[in-house]
């Protein structure tokens, strides 16, 4: 009897082994294996996640231009808003950039840039939209984005749209343009600019410029102000640089000169102590044509001439 429960005690515990045996390989393979999709998700948000080397995050290609168009919406620049579409969250900072994240639990979710803070958009004399620019490469092309102000209660991102490839539309409201005349460019000059577009405006109206002269004169005002990017070819001077040779070189000329005017006096104090005559200053040269008034007036207005 005491044999039998022995037997039946080793069995038992054999076959808790074989059980174990036979289920420890779809615990560890289906229960850890999920656990670490779950520790692998953050490498679908590629923009600030920790967990992604350094060359991996994302890189921009230029630096946001500085913060510029209508002083009351300064106070958005360092703020970032979201929205969430479909499978994409976008990120709108306002006066930096634009980013799209891909939120899926593939390995090689797309996160990206959509454009880099570069310029308003101006019509008729209007800010009607920003421009992000220079994002990530779209084929031939680097992505864009333009972003449209609206009027609304509260500050949000509420849509997003692709109208054409590589080139998109966002909507932002605030009510910081809700005064009509919260987008007007004009004062949003400095004092200096807008004496000059005064003056532009005077000239157009006295048909002193041209329509296109006075197009090109507001862009000139706009790209001094900072609100559109200039398209100014900037040419770099050369540095002058101080060449020593330059220098000894014109010391030396000093110095022979000195020495040259030195050796005529001794000529002139030699010939003076054996009698010899010789001229002190060179005689005009002969034949001198008198200069006439309208060959002087040619060089500018010297006044009265003495003919005599």
């Amino acid at each position: 009897m005491e044999k039998s429960s022995m037997h039946c005690l080793c069995k038992g515990i054999y076959d808790l082994l074989r059980l174990w045996i036979v289920c420890a390989p779809l615990f560890i393979k289906h229960g850890i294996a999920g656990k670490m999709k779950i520790v692998e998700e953050p490498n679908t948000f590629g923009l600030n996640n920790p967990f992604l080397a350094q060359g991996n995050r994302l890189q921009p290609k230029i630096t946001p231009n500085p913060v510029s168009g209508p002083a009351h919406l300064h106070r958005l620049a360092g703020k970032c808003f979201s929205l969430s579409e479909s499978t994409y969250k976008y990120e709108f900072c306002p006066f930096h950039n634009i980013t799209q994240h891909e939120q899926s639990f593939r390995w090689n979710a797309y996160s990206g840039i959509l454009g880099i803070w570069q310029e308003w958009e101006i019509v008729n004399n209007t800010f009607t939209g920003m421009w992000m620019r220079d994002g990530d490469t779209c084929g031939t092309r680097n992505r864009e984005t333009k972003v449209i102000l609206v009027c609304s209660g509260s500050s949000k991102l509420v849509q997003v749209s692709e109208p054409s490839t590589c080139v998109y539309s966002l909507t932002f409201e605030t009510p910081l343009v809700c005064h009509p005349h919260s987008l007007l460019v004009y004062p949003s000059l400095t004092e200096r600019l807008q004496m000059e577009w005064d003056e532009a405006e005077q000239a157009r109206y006295e048909d002193l410029i041209t329509e296109q002269g006075y197009n090109n004169i507001l862009r000139d005002i706009f790209e001094d102000a900072g609100f559109l990017k200039s398209q100014k070819v900037k040419v770099k001077l050369p540095e002058v640089i101080d060449d020593p040779k330059t220098e000894n070189s014109l010391q030396k000329c000093t110095e022979d000169l000195q020495k040259q005017r030195e050796e005529v006096e001794k000529l002139r104090a030699l010939l003076s102590q054996h009698n010899i005559p010789f001229e002190s200053q060179p005689n005009e040269a002969k034949g001198t044509v008198r200069t006439t008034v309208n060959d002087q007036h040619l060089r500018g207005d010297n006044g009265l001439i003495d003919l005599l």
